[in-house]
Protein backbone atom coordinates (compact mmCIF):
# COMPACT_ATOMS: atom_id res chain seq x y z
CA UNK A 1 0.00 0.00 0.00
CA UNK A 2 1.30 3.44 -0.93
CA UNK A 3 -0.13 6.50 0.80
CA UNK A 4 0.48 9.80 -0.99
CA UNK A 5 -1.28 12.44 -3.05
CA UNK A 6 -2.26 11.67 -6.65
CA UNK A 7 0.29 14.22 -7.92
CA UNK A 8 3.06 13.01 -5.57
CA UNK A 9 6.07 11.97 -7.70
CA UNK A 10 7.54 9.91 -4.86
CA UNK A 11 4.29 7.96 -4.40
CA UNK A 12 4.10 7.33 -8.13
CA UNK A 13 7.71 6.05 -8.20
CA UNK A 14 7.13 3.77 -5.20
CA UNK A 15 3.99 2.32 -6.82
CA UNK A 16 5.89 1.66 -10.05
CA UNK A 17 8.81 0.03 -8.22
CA UNK A 18 6.50 -2.21 -6.21
CA UNK A 19 4.50 -3.16 -9.33
CA UNK A 20 7.75 -4.00 -11.13
CA UNK A 21 8.64 -6.59 -8.51
CA UNK A 22 5.19 -8.17 -8.69
CA UNK A 23 3.40 -6.53 -5.77
CA UNK A 24 -0.35 -5.99 -5.84
CA UNK A 25 -0.33 -2.28 -4.95
CA UNK A 26 -3.14 -0.14 -3.56
CA UNK A 27 -2.48 3.60 -3.83
CA UNK A 28 -4.39 5.71 -1.32
CA UNK A 29 -4.25 9.30 -2.54
CA UNK A 30 -7.10 10.68 -0.40
CA UNK A 31 -5.45 9.80 2.88
CA UNK A 32 -7.12 12.42 5.08
CA UNK A 33 -9.95 9.94 5.68
CA UNK A 34 -7.68 6.92 6.22
CA UNK A 35 -9.27 4.44 8.61
CA UNK A 36 -7.40 1.90 10.72
CA UNK A 37 -9.09 -0.96 8.89
CA UNK A 38 -7.73 0.37 5.55
CA UNK A 39 -4.28 -0.89 6.57
CA UNK A 40 -5.26 -3.81 8.83
CA UNK A 41 -4.54 -6.45 6.15
CA UNK A 42 -1.57 -4.71 4.54
CA UNK A 43 1.78 -6.44 4.20
CA UNK A 44 3.81 -3.30 3.48
CA UNK A 45 2.79 0.36 3.79
CA UNK A 46 4.74 3.28 2.33
CA UNK A 47 3.91 6.82 3.44
CA UNK A 48 5.31 9.56 1.19
CA UNK A 49 3.97 12.86 2.66
CA UNK A 50 5.99 14.39 5.50
CA UNK A 51 3.02 14.24 7.86
CA UNK A 52 4.36 13.52 11.34
CA UNK A 53 0.94 12.92 12.88
CA UNK A 54 -0.02 10.41 10.20
CA UNK A 55 3.42 8.77 10.36
CA UNK A 56 3.12 8.29 14.14
CA UNK A 57 -0.38 6.86 13.73
CA UNK A 58 0.73 4.47 11.00
CA UNK A 59 3.70 3.34 13.08
CA UNK A 60 1.35 2.43 15.92
CA UNK A 61 -0.89 0.61 13.43
CA UNK A 62 2.13 -1.22 12.01
CA UNK A 63 2.94 -2.47 15.50
CA UNK A 64 -0.68 -3.45 16.06
CA UNK A 65 -1.43 -5.07 12.67
CA UNK A 66 2.12 -6.36 12.03
CA UNK A 67 2.81 -4.78 8.63
CA UNK A 68 6.10 -3.42 7.34
CA UNK A 69 6.21 0.37 7.39
CA UNK A 70 8.28 2.88 5.44
CA UNK A 71 7.82 6.57 6.21
CA UNK A 72 9.77 8.44 3.53
CA UNK A 73 12.20 10.95 5.08
CA UNK A 74 10.83 10.17 8.57
CA UNK A 75 13.12 7.46 9.98
CA UNK A 76 11.78 8.14 13.46
CA UNK A 77 8.56 6.35 12.47
CA UNK A 78 9.34 3.94 9.66
CA UNK A 79 11.43 0.84 10.14
CA UNK A 80 11.84 -0.21 6.50
CA UNK A 81 14.03 1.84 4.17
CA UNK A 82 13.33 2.15 0.47
CA UNK A 83 16.41 2.22 -1.68
CA UNK A 84 17.08 4.41 -4.69
CA UNK A 85 17.31 2.12 -7.70
CA UNK A 86 19.31 2.55 -10.88
CA UNK A 87 18.00 0.52 -13.83
CA UNK A 88 19.71 -0.18 -17.11
CA UNK A 89 18.49 -3.12 -19.15
CA UNK A 90 18.76 -6.16 -16.92
CA UNK A 91 20.98 -4.41 -14.33
CA UNK A 92 19.68 -3.07 -11.03
CA UNK A 93 21.76 -1.16 -8.50
CA UNK A 94 20.25 -0.31 -5.13
CA UNK A 95 21.50 2.72 -3.19
CA UNK A 96 20.86 3.56 0.43
CA UNK A 97 22.44 6.08 2.78
CA UNK A 98 20.72 4.48 5.74
CA UNK A 99 18.52 7.54 6.04
CA UNK A 100 21.51 9.86 6.56
CA UNK A 101 20.97 11.85 3.37
CA UNK A 102 18.28 11.17 0.78
CA UNK A 103 19.87 14.01 -1.24
CA UNK A 104 23.17 12.13 -1.52
CA UNK A 105 21.32 8.94 -2.47
CA UNK A 106 19.41 10.84 -5.16
CA UNK A 107 22.66 12.33 -6.52
CA UNK A 108 24.29 8.89 -6.68
CA UNK A 109 21.24 7.48 -8.44
CA UNK A 110 21.06 10.30 -10.99
CA UNK A 111 24.76 10.09 -11.82
CA UNK A 112 24.77 6.30 -12.14
CA UNK A 113 21.56 6.38 -14.19
CA UNK A 114 23.21 8.76 -16.66
CA UNK A 115 26.36 6.60 -16.86
CA UNK A 116 24.45 3.34 -17.26
CA UNK A 117 22.81 4.36 -20.50
CA UNK A 118 21.46 2.36 -23.45
CA UNK A 119 25.00 1.42 -24.48
CA UNK A 120 25.55 -0.27 -21.11
CA UNK A 121 22.21 -2.08 -21.40
CA UNK A 122 23.21 -3.30 -24.88
CA UNK A 123 26.60 -4.41 -23.51
CA UNK A 124 24.84 -6.55 -20.88
CA UNK A 125 22.58 -8.06 -23.55
CA UNK A 126 25.66 -8.98 -25.58
CA UNK A 127 27.31 -10.51 -22.50
CA UNK A 128 24.16 -12.57 -21.85
CA UNK A 129 24.21 -13.81 -25.44
CA UNK A 130 27.91 -14.70 -25.13
CA UNK A 131 27.18 -16.55 -21.91
CA UNK A 132 24.45 -18.63 -23.56
CA UNK A 133 26.82 -19.50 -26.42
CA UNK A 134 29.62 -20.39 -23.99
CA UNK A 135 27.30 -22.71 -22.04
CA UNK A 136 26.67 -24.70 -25.21
CA UNK A 137 30.22 -24.56 -26.60
CA UNK A 138 32.01 -25.34 -23.33
CA UNK A 139 29.36 -27.37 -21.46
CA UNK A 140 30.76 -28.66 -18.18
CA UNK A 141 34.24 -27.31 -18.93
CA UNK A 142 36.42 -24.86 -17.00
CA UNK A 143 36.98 -23.14 -20.38
CA UNK A 144 33.47 -21.66 -20.10
CA UNK A 145 34.50 -19.54 -17.11
CA UNK A 146 37.64 -18.36 -18.89
CA UNK A 147 35.59 -17.46 -21.99
CA UNK A 148 33.19 -15.35 -19.91
CA UNK A 149 36.02 -13.55 -18.14
CA UNK A 150 37.66 -12.80 -21.49
CA UNK A 151 34.36 -11.44 -22.86
CA UNK A 152 34.24 -8.79 -20.14
CA UNK A 153 37.93 -7.86 -20.49
CA UNK A 154 38.25 -4.16 -21.21
CA UNK A 155 35.16 -3.13 -19.25
CA UNK A 156 36.04 -0.62 -16.56
CA UNK A 157 34.32 1.84 -14.25
CA UNK A 158 35.69 5.19 -13.09
CA UNK A 159 34.31 6.94 -10.02
CA UNK A 160 35.14 10.43 -8.77
CA UNK A 161 33.56 12.00 -5.71
CA UNK A 162 33.53 15.70 -4.82
CA UNK A 163 32.86 16.77 -1.24
CA UNK A 164 31.56 20.08 0.14
CA UNK A 165 34.17 22.47 1.54
CA UNK A 166 32.80 22.26 5.11
CA UNK A 167 33.51 18.52 5.10
CA UNK A 168 37.01 18.96 3.67
CA UNK A 169 37.67 21.51 6.45
CA UNK A 170 36.53 18.95 9.00
CA UNK A 171 38.89 16.35 7.55
CA UNK A 172 41.79 18.81 7.66
CA UNK A 173 41.06 19.52 11.34
CA UNK A 174 41.27 15.83 12.17
CA UNK A 175 44.88 15.64 11.02
CA UNK A 176 46.59 12.31 10.49
CA UNK A 177 44.67 9.46 12.05
CA UNK A 178 46.00 6.36 13.74
CA UNK A 179 44.23 3.06 13.24
CA UNK A 180 44.20 0.88 16.34
CA UNK A 181 44.75 -2.81 15.77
Amino acid sequence: MVIGAADDREASEKCAALHECGADVVWISAYSGLRDEDVSDAYFVVLTPADEVLAARLRALADRFKFLFCAIDQPKYGFVAMVATVKSGRARIAISTGGASPRVGAQLRATLQTALDDTFARFLDCLAHSRRRARVKYAGSEARRAAMIKTADGFDVEVRLTYPEWFLDELRCLGPSVIER
